[in-house]
């Protein structure tokens, strides 16, 4: 279809007649994510308010198809990449986001702990040092004050504000470790996600969402002993980097419960479901 076809198709978004309307929906829809460009720059042409609505909600549409078909391709390929999952994520509600531009940011912090990382230092040492870098000089914290915004769970907004819930300030940590060749992986713990730095020799654990406090097995036994829970291995073995996506945006689901926006819970539930895999945690 050429721009003066769609242009066509476009101008009648402002009729009255629903099956006109539906019709011309579900053929701009069908279009995929091509046509967003057409539709933003005809947003910005049209006055009518109604029109701009209608391509307001086709523009997400098309945008959210494109997310979850994003999302299944990351499933499919091994979720290889956390930053990429992260982002994906985040362009729920930032579909413009640029991962070339968070991996430029991720660079920087990357850069600023390289200065200061010593790889003969004992692990131990080794972790606290890039706790300094990450809490003390880049000031990275703990979000307390809202601890269930929905922000949490966007890469792009910790990045900013540097303040982030325990998952959030675990993934930041995670990929700036792994870039300095550290082994530290993420925990899926029950109520709190952790990291654990891992090799055959020497394993222990770090809390990000405490300033990198560092702590024991024995330490995790005591938590899930309070928890009246049965330990079990992925209690303290890393977790895939899908197993992290999918806890993430299950804190989203959560936080969008907690402000009352149905609509969003139930697209971000179809985001959990399309990298879901049979016998994963319900919703």
């Amino acid at each position: 279809m050429d721009s003066k076809e769609l242009k066509a198709l476009v101008s009648l978004l402002d009729d009255e007649d629903s099956e006109v309307l539906s019709h011309v929906e579900k053929k701009i829809v069908s279009l995929g994510e091509e046509v967003i460009p057409f539709l933003e720059q005809y947003w910005e042409e049209n006055f009518n308010p109604i029109v701009q609505r209608r391509l307001e909600d086709l523009i997400h549409t098309l945008q959210y198809d494109l997310l979850k078909s994003r999302l299944h391709d990351y499933k499919e390929s091994g979720g290889e990449d956390l930053l990429e999952g992260m982002w994906l994520v985040a362009t729920y509600q930032y579909p413009e986001l640029s991962l070339q531009q968070l991996r430029q940011d991720l660079e920087q912090i990357y850069y600023d702990a390289w200065l200061e990382y010593k790889s003969d230092l004992h692990p131990i040492d080794q972790v606290k040092l890039l706790n300094s870098v990450l809490f003390s000089k880049l000031r990275f914290a703990a979000n307390t004050r809202n601890f269930h915004s929905p922000a949490n769970s966007f890469i792009n907004n910790i990045l900013e504000t540097k303040k982030g819930n325990p998952i959030a300030l675990c993934v930041v940590y995670m990929l700036v470790a792994q870039k300095l060749k550290m082994p530290v992986f993420g925990v899926n713990l029950p109520n709190l996600f952790i990291l654990t730095y891992k090799t055959d020799q020497v394993q222990f654990y770090i809390n990000a969402f405490n300033r990198g406090l560092i702590f024991s097995k024995n330490d995790i036994d005591n938590y899930i002993g309070h928890l009246h829970l049965t330990p079990e291995e992925e209690y303290y073995q890393p977790c895939s980097n899908l197993t992290i996506i999918k806890r993430v945006i299950r804190n989203l689901i959560a936080a969008y419960e907690k402000i009352g926006d149905h609509e969003k819970v139930e697209e971000v539930r179809m985001l959990l479901y399309t990298i879901s895999d049979p016998g994963d945690p319900k919703f």
